[in-house]
């Protein structure tokens, strides 16, 4: 991957403390790159197309379909059609942004909140499920971010937005989020492969869910479902949250017969990519875990718990965030950094950041040291009062410490690192 996977890396390399922790973030970056992912893992030989151990004989299709959606679809869509080219018969993709492709529609919706835009683009993804036959070969491309993405009918649009915004308040986990998604859809668990039923059906999985839960990745849409309306409607109770219509999932295994899902890249295989780095900086390295869902203290605490002298601490997943007003910008990365800054000790470096290259802002996350505090003193800015406000993305613009990639076209869930010198 080219170095400008980090856009202002000329400007954050000023500070040569920092030069080792971004190099082993690009490593990481570049492990789950979406094209190199496709290219490395999904071959074409003769008529027989190979995806990781998966041997597929495409002479016995009629068809060859490509549908997705999330963040890594329009690459993978990209990436997919280099390999099988005209065997492509058809296909859309629904992404936030848009790839050049010759036989994929790229169809743009808006996340995290879910809008009218993605009803529309679904609709073209329910079309080209209808039309399938036990003739067809449908690839179905699932990456986070496809549980705003893929929305259908309209009346769950609405309701996932409100779902969506109360969870934030209430603090719940994206599993139980998840949960309560998949009984307000006609194709989040499972219902996409009851759809596609009785073509092949080979779900690729770009896992964003923390410790490769690949069946949570958009609310698994080819995936049966082991949750039931039941078990949304305690989730809504727990919290209190009212004004949700549910339904049941598919449970018959006649349409998951002909399902296989693989999973292609998820945030260890960044973790370990970032690892491998660390150890070329003559860094002891040790991965704490691949599923944080903590809060910013609890996590800050955990990392400090592993930490020695001339070592680097890794952790993928996100924190768990209880935001209570709208005063404050900023994602769950840059709110990390933030929190963690009167922990930091001379030397120490910390890094956060959204694999997909926003955190829930046109930045990707932050690196800090202890300088950072000292700059925003000398800046006048109030530590505590930012903290309080979650403006963490206001405060660390201010001292000099955001990291900016734009979109990455991958997304893999947040990745963190400490190093001690």
């Amino acid at each position: 991957m080219d170095k400008t996977i980090i856009k202002n890396l000329d400007e954050l390399e000023k500070n040569s403390n920092w030069k080792p922790a971004l190099e082993i973030v690009k490593a990481g970056l570049s492990a789950i790159e979406t094209k190199k992912v496709v290219e490395n893992l999904v071959k074409l030989d003769g008529e027989t197309l190979k995806i990781k151990d998966l041997e597929i004989n495409l002479s016995k299709f009629k068809r060859i379909k490509v549908i997705g959606f999330g963040k890594a679809s329009s690459e993978a869509g990209l990436a997919l059609e280099k390999v099988l080219g005209s065997k492509i018969s058809g296909g859309a993709v629904i992404d936030i942004k848009s790839a050049e492709c010759s036989y994929i529609e790229n169809l743009i919706g808006t996340h995290p909140h879910p809008s009218i835009q993605n009803v529309s683009a679904t609709k073209r993804i329910i079309e080209l499920a209808e039309d399938s036959n036990e003739d067809d070969l449908v690839l179905v491309i699932v990456s986070g971010g496809g549980s705003a993405l893929l929305c259908w009918p309209e009346a769950e649009c609405a309701q996932g937005e409100s779902l969506y915004s109360q969870f934030l308040k209430v603090g719940g986990t994206i599993e139980e989020l998840n949960v309560v998604r998949k009984h307000l859809s006609a194709l989040k668990g499972g219902g996409l492969a009851k759809m596609l039923y009785p073509a092949k059906v080979v779900g690729l999985i770009f896992c964003d869910i923390p410790g490769d839960s690949i069946e949570e990745v958009a609310s698994g849409p080819t995936f049966k479902d082991k949750t039931t309306q039941k078990d949304a409607e305690v989730i809504l109770e727990k919290y209190r949250l009212t004004g949700f219509e549910l339904n049941q999932t598919p449970k018959e295994d006649k349409y998951f017969e002909k399902v296989t899902n693989i999973s292609l890249v998820s945030n260890i295989d960044a973790l370990n990519a970032m690892s491998r780095k660390a150890e070329e900086f003559g860094l002891k390295a040790e991965i704490i875990s691949a599923e944080i869902y903590d809060l910013p203290e609890v996590t800050i605490n955990n990392f400090e718990n592993h930490l020695s002298e001339n070592k680097v601490v890794f952790g993928g997943g996100e924190i768990r965030l209880l935001v209570e007003g709208n005063e404050g910008s900023g994602g769950r990365c840059v709110q990390l950094a933030l929190a963690v800054l009167p922990q930091l000790k001379e030397g120490d470096v910390f890094v956060a950041i959204a694999s997909d290259g926003l955190d829930n802002s046109d930045r990707a996350g932050a690196i800090v040291d202890v300088n950072t505090l000292k700059k925003a003193e000398e800046l006048g800015l109030n530590y505590e009062e930012y903290l309080k406000k979650c403006d963490s993305y206001n405060f660390l613009k201010a001292t000099g410490n955001l990291i900016f990639t734009g979109q990455t076209g991958a997304n893999v869930s947040d990745l963190m690192l400490w190093i001690r010198k």
